[in-house]
């Protein structure tokens, strides 16, 4: 990784819904921001920290089968439906809209992810899909314990500014939702009502995606849902929710991964 000490342009770059790479297979609607499986583009790699940025639909009854990971920190934050959540470590849950959640992959973790609630809950079967977005970024430090953390603050969203999700800043010790290993990083969320305004995060790499809603971002314009936009090194600008609202997730990045 680099630190914020090194030269960067400013720089605005606005990357379009439609333009995301797609993976349809019945069971799973899946978008991808950066390359992921067999979408590969050396020019869309990562942006900061952030190496994955999945918005994924999956049907009820489906779901990803248990599937392994390593030295990565994977937070999940689910816009509609419910996500159960298995792991190696023994871990299990549902989560749902409003509970911030977070896997630390560490030296090795396996883990599923369904859309079958009703069989951990015991209520009725459901005919719902399940819509969230995954995001991955790199831990500052390899070889770490594998570990698991989730933590309800729809109440905080309720307020309708920038509520810290995950986090492994200093100045979020005590404050952010869930611990992330990576010193580094922040991602925040915000449901904005129509109207309603934010300021982003001042720092060298600022990630803003638009799951649900629209926004208008201060000198880049309209934003439509599904549309992102790569800050660098231009932070504190001013983000407006659209006629219908919106639900904004924001990354607050002080370093990049070195490439090569």
């Amino acid at each position: 990784m680099k630190d914020n000490s090194m030269n960067i342009d400013t720089a605005v770059d606005v990357r379009r819904a439609g333009d995301r790479f797609k993976t349809n297979i019945g069971w799973l609607d899946s978008k991808h921001s950066f390359s992921f499986g067999h979408h590969q583009d050396h020019r869309n790699t990562h942006f900061g920290l952030l190496l994955v940025n999945n918005d994924d639909v999956v049907t009820p009854g489906s779901g990803f089968d248990t599937h392994p990971h390593r030295d990565m920190e994977i937070v999940t934050w689910v816009l509609r439906g419910a996500l159960v959540h298995q792991d190696s470590e023994g871990h299990s849950g549902i989560i749902y809209p409003g509970l911030a959640q977070r896997m630390s992959a560490g030296t090795g973790i396996l883990h599923s992810e369904k859309n079958d609630s009703w069989r951990v809950s015991g209520g009725p079967k459901h005919a719902d899909p399940v819509h969230f977005v995954q995001m991955w970024v790199v831990p500052d430090e390899a070889g770490k314990a594998p570990g698991y953390e989730q933590l309800e603050i729809d109440d905080e969203l309720l307020a309708g500014g920038l509520v810290p999700v995950a986090s492994g800043m200093p100045e979020h010790e005590g404050a952010s939702a869930i611990r992330i290993g990576q010193k580094h990083a922040a991602l925040y969320a915000a449901r904005i009502a129509p109207g309603g305004t934010v300021t982003l995060p001042d720092a060298p790499f600022v990630h803003l995606f638009v799951p649900v809603g629209s926004v208008t971002l201060e000198q880049s314009g309209a934003l439509a849902t599904g549309d992102a936009a790569r800050i660098t090194a231009s932070g504190g600008q001013r983000v407006t929710a659209g006629p219908q609202g919106a639900e904004i997730l924001v990354w607050e990045m002080h370093a990049t991964v070195r490439l090569g």
